[in-house]
């Protein structure tokens, strides 16, 4: 990998596009289940993905440790392109990062293990980045909680092994638990942990 290629594919003006990106987010975090597409999209080395790239140079910093699946751990270009244009540290353990980047939810590890935060500081638990291939081709989920009138539905894939019982204990962890960010081609999707899952029956 060549420094060219660590220097291309940012944003073309991160401050007025970090900006659309971070209220697509704040949307789509106020809204569970609303697909949101992005006003820009970065080019980053696979496997990152233009939409998961987006939303890490906006949300992450310099401050804010980084943990990537091993699939992304492995790419010497993603590592050093993350570098570069996010300037956040790398987190040793899943439990020590306030952002985590998930190439391949299939394989991704159990939520528990991801930072949880405190009963007096939830706000220190992880976000995660998932970035899936859809958001409307999956099982279908029925989304209830704060934000949502009555249901909403949503049907990303790939997710995490057992995704629903998973969301259902970290639901039951509440303050604490860890919120997604679902990235995709069409855009993107947000689970707060205040928000209940079920899969759709039928």
């Amino acid at each position: 990998m060549g420094t060219t290629d660590t220097l291309d594919g940012g944003f073309a003006d991160p401050i007025f596009a970090a900006q659309g990106v971070f209220r697509a987010v704040m949307d789509a975090m106020a809204r569970p289940g609303t697909i949101r597409q992005l006003a820009a999209l970065a080019a980053p080395p696979a496997p990152l993905t233009p939409a998961g790239a987006a939303v890490a140079l906006t949300l992450c910093d310099h401050e804010t440790a980084i943990w990537l699946d091993p699939a992304l751990q492995a790419s010497r270009a993603a590592v050093a392109w993350l570098g570069f244009h996010a300037g956040a540290p790398l987190a040793r353990t899943p439990a020590d990062a306030q952002f985590a980047i998930v190439s391949a939810p299939g394989d991704s590890i159990s939520l528990e293990n991801f930072a949880q935060g405190t009963q007096e500081y939830p706000d220190r638990s992880a976000t995660l980045i998932l970035q899936v291939e859809t958001l409307s081709r999956g099982q279908p989920l029925v989304l209830r909680g704060p934000g949502i009138a009555t249901t909403a539905m949503i049907a990303p894939a790939p997710l995490p092994r057992h995704f629903v019982e998973q969301w259902r204990q970290n639901g039951a962890r509440f303050p604490r638990g860890v919120d997604i960010v679902l990235a995709a081609p069409e855009g993107i999707a947000c689970l707060p942990r205040t928000t209940r899952i079920e899969p759709k029956e039928g």
